[in-house]
């Protein structure tokens, strides 16, 4: 029972997740949900997956928002209200399950939250789904299908567990074949029943149910055979006609398990981590003199780029074998008057590694006094420069982390969204850490969450990049530079 908050249809909520934080006595965001387009009552089927302590006061706070843009800023969009509690009363709970009023609204708005223990199975289900014969709930055309599935719980309720994509106009449907984790369809266990129902998409969000039936995985994963073969039933026309039948068939043409490596499996398989840091050293930093640039180092003082190299490096070369980083610049006027997006801040082509952070920290303030700040602000060259060495070590053997560090928007945005793309298949993740006090809508755009990244057509084959802007976790602290003592306390 969310608040109408759009003119002309309903509000289109998703779901976001704070956790308190002690140390900064405040809340901080985990995660969203994805948004549910056109829904008072909407099921989210994302989940939010955390670690409970029983010693701890693990307080929470949902907020909900109508999305009104694709800008990740909160203030973007109308708060539909809040709740907060602990984790510990959820888990206390014998059901595992809380129903609250949301605050912060005039209304009955509720939420529903409920908890459940993540099972370790590595398994990852591939299903490929055709339904034959679907009832026509659409007066003008043919019925727009698409497919929810439920996992069961003690109580008798479900909880959603995936949705297909919509197949417009058609009654004959097949799905695009997807793969959803053991764990996120079932919790793991094969003999838990699941429950599948057909939909008729409409644009208003008032979807009609088709028909539905109920199964488990241990008997999905017999397909493709005769018993796996599902009728669609609809109670209420079952109720209505004595002859009635079904309202469709739903044929599994495949379902497998498949398990997954998870990432120290990876590294006790002999894994090589490799990481390169990118710098931005466009003018838009500010003079490296002045007080105001993100590029300053005065006296007690570290700027954000220094501090953003140490905290992910610090935790990324744990993992890389012989501790010898690349560092590249972009955006700088070199000695010789040419502008260069792609060049090594120790300035020696033949051999551009760097041993550890102190390295990595002096290569970079080398760079400061040799350069010149200039632009423009172009990803793709040392994107591309990474994927090279990914591309030549595609036998997994080899793991590629690529962390730029910038100050604002992207000049070369089309270029560096296609290099993503090709990256996108190749051994490679990239950390975008975003420093100073700008809006950095187009990191957003590139961090993708949510949705495939894409350009004419095409599409990344995964997500690989995280967006991170830094003064998320300066404490609010304006301005560039940082006192290293309080720096050094919070990495402690």
């Amino acid at each position: 029972s969310l608040q109408d908050r759009d003119a002309m249809s309903k509000s289109d909520p998703m779901c976001v997740l704070y956790t308190w934080d002690i140390h900064g006595k405040t809340y901080r965001e985990v995660d969203r949900t994805e948004m549910i387009k056109d829904s008072l009552h909407p099921d989210f089927v994302k989940k939010f997956t955390m670690n409970y302590f029983f010693e701890e006061s693990q307080k929470l706070k949902f907020e909900i928002y109508d999305v009104d843009s694709p800008s990740q800023r909160l203030t973007s969009h109308d708060f539909l209200g809040r709740m907060e509690c602990t984790l510990g009363e959820i888990v206390g709970c014998g059901s595992g399950r809380i129903e609250k009023q949301l605050l912060g609204v005039i209304g009955q708005s509720k939420i529903i939250v409920r908890v459940e223990e993540i099972s370790a199975s590595k398994e990852e289900i591939h299903m490929k789904l055709r339904a034959t014969g679907l009832d026509n709930k659409d007066f003008l055309g043919k019925s727009d299908p698409y497919l929810v599935f439920y996992r069961a719980n003690p109580d008798g309720s479900y909880t959603i567990t995936h949705k297909s994509e919509v197949i417009k106009n058609s009654l004959n449907p097949t799905w695009r074949p997807f793969c959803v984790p053991a764990k996120t369809l079932c919790n793991g266990d094969h003999d838990r029943l699941l429950k599948v129902e057909c939909y008729d998409w409409d644009s208003d969000g008032s979807h009609d149910l088709i028909g539905e039936f109920t199964t488990t995985l241990k008997d999905l994963l017999k397909a493709p055979t005769a018993s796996t073969v599902y009728q669609f039933i609809n109670p209420k026309k079952k109720a209505k006609k004595r002859n009635y039948k079904n309202s469709g068939e739903l044929q599994v043409m495949e379902c497998r398990a498949e398990a997954v490596p998870s990432f120290l499996d990876y590294l006790k398989g002999g894994l090589e981590m490799n990481f390169t840091v990118a710098i931005d050293f466009t003018a838009s930093n500010g003079d490296p003199i002045q007080p105001t640039s993100l590029h300053y180092n005065g006296q007690n003082q570290i700027n954000q780029y220094a501090a953003a190299i140490q905290a992910v490096g610090e935790i990324i070369q744990d993992y890389d074998t012989d501790k010898l980083f690349p560092v590249l610049g972009f955006g700088a006027k070199l000695q010789n008057g040419s502008v260069s997006h792609e060049f090594p801040c120790n300035f020696n082509p033949q051999n551009p590694y760097c041993a550890g952070i102190p390295g990595i920290m002096q290569a970079y303030y080398t760079s400061l006094r040799q350069v010149q700040l200039y632009g423009p602000t172009n990803f793709s060259p040392v994107i591309n420069h990474v994927s090279r060495f990914a591309q030549a070590k595609r036998d997994g053997s080899a793991y590629f982390v690529l962390l730029i560090i910038t100050d604002g928007a992207i000049t070369d945005l089309d270029n560096t969204i296609n290099s993503i793309i090709n990256a996108s298949a190749l051994p490679m993740s990239i950390i975008i850490v975003g420093v100073g006090n700008a809006q950095f809508d187009t990191m957003d755009v590139l961090d993708a969450d949510g949705q495939r990244l894409g350009i004419g057509g095409r599409y990344a084959e995964r997500d690989i990049v995280q967006f991170v802007p830094f003064r998320n976790f300066l404490g609010g602290r304006p301005g560039g530079a940082v006192d290293e003592k309080e720096w050094h306390q919070a990495q402690a």
